[in-house]
């Protein structure tokens, strides 16, 4: 591996459809457990959890696992391009994620590293039960209660807004079942998940947040 070197890996969740995934670039010299951290904000996850990645049938991660250190170096696993592994993410109910070694790069001048290069779809929140838990809270927002709460919403904006039924302001009643609805709302919109955002993970990573995450956080 070239001195200086540059690993492009692409990683995603897996039992969840569409894919969320991410593609970060890190330096080689960069060890598994600094690679955690950058998948930790790429992600969007918190660090609060146990973590390992697997590799050639070794574990590498938390010491409570009994795992070996993930402080050993990328560029001394000697990955070839193409080479997958696993890593997880809050072993009670795992997030399981595939890594996929995708490029060897040059650095590019002037570019900070770890870099966010690309990503899709939000991540799912902390402690929400697993794949199936995030599915199931996700197709909330689209369930026929959902869609009667925004539909109350849309009702009340177009009496006011388009109808100028400005009496309704002052309907308590009416009010008060506004804010059970915008409250139910509010709770399934948490439930999507955090939204990707590349300048904000970007943003994160050159400030040193990973380096944060490389350990639990209690």
């Amino acid at each position: 591996m070239p001195g200086g070197a540059v690993m492009q890996f692409k990683f995603w969740l897996l039992g969840l459809s569409p894919m969320i995934w991410r593609r970060v670039h890190v330096p080689a010299t960069f060890t598994l457990r600094q690679l955690h951290g950058v998948i930790q904000i790429a992600m969007g996850w918190g660090g609060f959890h146990l973590f390992q990645f697997r590799l050639r049938a070794i574990h590498y991660g938390s010491w409570e696992l009994s795992a070996r250190s993930p402080d050993i170096t990328l560029e001394s696993l000697r990955l070839r391009k193409g080479a997958r592994f696993a890593y997880d993410y809050d072993l009670i109910i795992p997030w399981r994620h595939e890594i996929r070694l995708e490029e060897l790069l040059e650095p590019v001048a002037k570019r900070a590293y770890p870099f966010c290069v690309e990503g899709h779809e939000a991540c799912p929140p902390e402690d929400c039960g697993g794949p199936s838990g995030f599915l199931a809270r996700r197709d909330a927002w689209l369930s026929d209660e959902g869609l009667d709460d925004l539909a109350t919403v849309a009702d009340f904006i177009d009496q006011v807004a388009l109808k100028g039924r400005r009496d309704l302001l002052k309907d308590e009643a009416l009010i008060e079942k506004l804010r059970d609805v915008s409250e139910r709302l509010e709770l399934r919109h948490s439930w999507q998940g955090q939204p990707f955002s590349r300048k904000a993970v970007n943003a994160r990573l050159k400030s040193g947040d990973h380096l944060a995450l490389m350990h639990q956080r209690f």
